[in-house]
């Protein structure tokens, strides 16, 4: 048995090589294993545990499935956003930027083994439910999700529009301590993202929301500019990120480029390849895709010089944080609202030859002044309370984060000052039994939102709270 464990040993190491170059996309995967030789001790002891496995588990695996595994722990291992994308999930992920699809609607990553929701799109199943970024998915119906890979849990998630599924739902408290879990039964429904939203709050002042930067968000976006302008011009915007967990970086250059002058830097881009090294600019070249013809270039002239907020909160991740560092770094609008997700990595899809691939990450984002996005994320300029509650789980609180490049001490010592600088909020009773079942969402633009409120007070030259006044308790009756 060790003879031949011994034999299967040498020989993987040699097949694994010719893999991981092939892998690595010839030439340029030659030129790096030049430069880094692989490791041939480590790899005889994962051809050891190859052979191990199929010769001694207890039933027959198959070489796909194993190989499968081990490319997908390499990359999970990483951090909470590289990923090996099967078949079926290359094509989720596809698909998903062209806004439709079968599911859930809610924006997923991974924290303790556990499905994390990083935000829930807004008119879905999810979002209707009161799920909220923070919560984590325990169980699938009567299926525990611990050890679980991601693939697996969206591809139980997705599935035929009128069938339901079960989610048991952890949720932290205001101090970070877990409560009860509950249940709540969703309906699948198609899920189709409208990324841009808009209406005229009232003569002079409009709100435009952005809900997910797809293939089409810069098109749609001037579309509704263009409609606010024809009923009259505007003296105030706000431009709405809440709970926009990003999607297509060309879409966040995009939107960032109907606000500011021509070929101004948009966000820049740092990692270790020479094609990770990026600058982009407010120009077609850097938010067309393919030979489009350029959707900004009938954009009313107001747009350029209104005044504007940028309201935007903790479930506002990647290219939304994009967005909202361009616009604060070149003083074109107020960021208002709570401290961002910190999602400032950039992950680049690789497709290999059997209709899969991985999501690698490859490079920080920087805004025009050079501030790293990443685990950070972008500290609003008036720092405005969130009166739903949400849960501040962010980038830096996952498992395995990228780090932004910077002294940790120095990131511990602005995490305390920005949580010293945040209002605190009042903890709420628990429910009977001490769950706490998820509350309607708060319609945004509408009277009971508070920090839009603000944010339409700070265009009128109003004063501005930064915390809701807390409701009197009801006077008991004798």
């Amino acid at each position: 048995m060790g003879n031949k464990l011994k034999q299967i040993s040498l020989v993987f190491v040699g097949v694994l090589a010719g893999v991981l170059l092939s892998l690595n996309f010839s030439a340029v995967a030659q030129r790096e294993a030049a430069r880094f030789p692989l490791p041939v001790d480590e790899l005889r002891a994962f051809a050891d545990v190859f052979g191990a496995i199929k010769s001694g588990y207890v039933e027959p695996v198959e070489d796909k499935k194993l190989i499968s595994g081990a490319i997908n722990g390499m990359l999970t291992d990483l951090d909470p956003h590289s990923a090996y994308l099967d078949a079926d999930a290359f094509r989720e992920l596809q698909v998903g930027t062209q806004g439709e699809f079968g599911g859930l609607g809610i924006e997923v990553g991974m924290e303790d083994g556990f499905v994390k929701v990083v935000s829930p799109i807004e008119d879905t199943p999810a979002f209707r439910a009161g799920l909220k970024p923070g919560d984590l998915i325990i169980k699938l119906d009567d299926t525990p999700v611990k050890g679980m890979n991601l693939n697996d849990a969206v591809k139980r998630m997705r599935g035929k529009p009128k069938t339901s599924l079960r989610l048991t739902i952890l949720r932290k408290g205001e101090k970070g301590e877990p409560t009860k879990p509950f249940e709540v039964t969703l309906q699948r429904d198609v899920i189709r993202v409208q990324s841009v939203k808009s209406k005229l709050i009232e003569p002079g002042y409009g709100w435009i929301r952005v809900a997910q930067f797809q293939e089409h968000t810069g098109e749609n976006l001037v579309k509704h500019l263009e409609a606010l302008y024809k009923k009259e011009p505007l003296k105030g915007l706000v431009l709405d990120l809440r709970n926009d967990p990003g999607g297509l970086l060309n879409g966040a250059v995009g939107i960032s480029a109907a606000f500011l002058p021509a070929k101004s830097l948009v966000v820049s881009t740092d990692g270790r390849t020479e094609d990770a090294k990026r600058k982009f600019l407010a120009s077609p070249d850097d938010y067309l895709r393919g030979s489009k013809e350029d959707y900004l270039r009938g954009l009313p002239a107001g747009v350029r010089t209104v005044p504007m907020v940028v309201l935007v909160n903790g479930g506002s991740a990647s290219a939304s944080e994009i967005v909202a560092g361009a616009l604060q770094d070149h003083k074109r609008a107020t960021i208002m609202g709570t401290q961002t997700f910190g999602k400032g990595s950039v992950q680049t899809i690789l497709p290999l030859n059997n209709n899969t691939a991985i999501k690698l990450t490859t490079a920080r984002y920087y805004t025009p002044s050079g501030r790293s996005i990443q685990a950070k994320g972008i500290t609003p300029d008036i720092l405005v309370e969130d009166p739903s509650g949400q849960p501040r789980i962010r980038e830096a609180d996952l498992e395995k984060h990228l780090t932004n490049g910077e002294e940790k001490a120095a990131a511990r010592k602005k995490a305390a000052e920005r949580a010293a600088a945040s209002p605190a909020q009042p903890p709420k009773p628990a429910a009977p039994g001490g769950e706490e079942k998820p509350p309607a969402p708060i319609e945004f633009a509408s009277a009971n939102d508070f920090q839009f409120l603000q944010a339409m007070n700070h265009l009128k030259g109003l004063p501005v709270q930064t915390a809701q006044a807390p409701t009197p308790a009801p006077t008991p009756k004798n």
